[in-house]
């Protein structure tokens, strides 16, 4: 494994300007990543078998994107969750705008539900959610007062799931039993000057890999907290990361322009992989 601040052989993916580059998710059915702008308000797609991209524009502000059992994707857009079909048409699964208030990262569980963040445009303390919605459409909101919900995951045996508001320099873990959750704990606390936890992913050894905004790093965590790697990341402003590929041992990782200096910082935006980096997890589609 690389030591602490180490490359470790970092490429670029794709080459992006992306503002707010988010949520990489490996599309297994498509052998292909999926992954935001948020500002932008833009999906995109990248097969690195074959370097195939595409773009998909949304009318709003998209802060995830998944894909479904039955093909097309999910996404958490400001007003609520979406539908997109495979032809393109669009329907609203759970519409439910808040002035001021717009989606952020989610993420699929075991189950196939899909949990969703949002959070204020100001940032304001408290001014987001954390909901489980179901295939059904039918939602409940899992956690209040957040600030910025962002990463999401569950160990390979289902039983934790992990949790970031990022403000508060934590990442958190919970027992959960579907969709329950208790027993709110801290795994690890990101140390004053090291940046801001934001998206995460987990591996098939249960370790969280954890993206540091402001950091311009990907940081990896045991199980039980232990720090045991970090990779540096040409982009301070590094949101978050996925496994993909072949046998799922590329780490991708999704980098934002915006706050970034582009002349010091010509990467900013881009989606990068650090190729062999261990072994990820399958992530489940969106059940609906």
């Amino acid at each position: 494994m690389a030591g602490s601040g180490t490359p470790a052989r970092l490429e670029v993916a794709v080459r992006q300007d992306a503002l707010l580059g988010e949520g990489p998710t490996w599309d297994a059915e498509r052998e292909r990543l999926v992954w935001v702008d948020i500002l932008g308000s833009r999906v995109h797609t990248y097969a690195p078998a074959d370097g195939r991209r595409t773009v998909l524009a949304t009318e709003q502000h998209v802060g995830a994107a998944k894909p479904r059992a039955r093909g097309g994707l999910v996404v958490n857009l400001r007003d609520g969750v979406g539908l997109y079909d495979g032809d393109g048409s669009f329907s609203w699964l759970h519409h439910e705008p808040v002035a001021g208030r717009r989606g952020n990262d989610a993420a699929v569980a075991p189950d196939g539900a899909l949990w969703a963040g949002t959070m204020a445009y100001d940032e304001r303390p408290g001014g987001g959610t954390l909901s489980r919605i179901a295939p059904d459409g039918s939602a409940v909101t899992v956690l209040a007062d957040v600030t910025i919900g962002n990463g999401t995951g569950w160990s390979p045996d289902g039983r934790l799931m992990y949790y970031i508001d990022t403000p508060t320099r934590r990442i958190d873990v919970f027992d959960t039993d579907g969709p329950e959750v208790l027993g709110r704990r801290t795994l690890a606390r990101i140390e004053e000057g090291a940046g801001f936890p934001d998206g995460l992913t987990v591996d098939a050894e249960g370790c969280v890999w954890v993206a540091l905004w402001g950091g311009g790093a990907v940081r990896r965590y045991t199980p039980d907290g232990r720090l045991d790697r970090t990779v540096a990341v040409p982009a301070s402003n590094t949101t978050a990361c996925a496994f993909g590929g072949p046998g799922l041992r590329d780490l991708y990782i999704t980098t934002a322009r915006t706050g970034a200096d582009p002349g010091a910082e010509p990467l900013a935006g881009s989606l990068m992989v650090l190729p062999d980096a261990g072994e990820g997890l399958a992530a489940p589609p969106f059940a609906g």
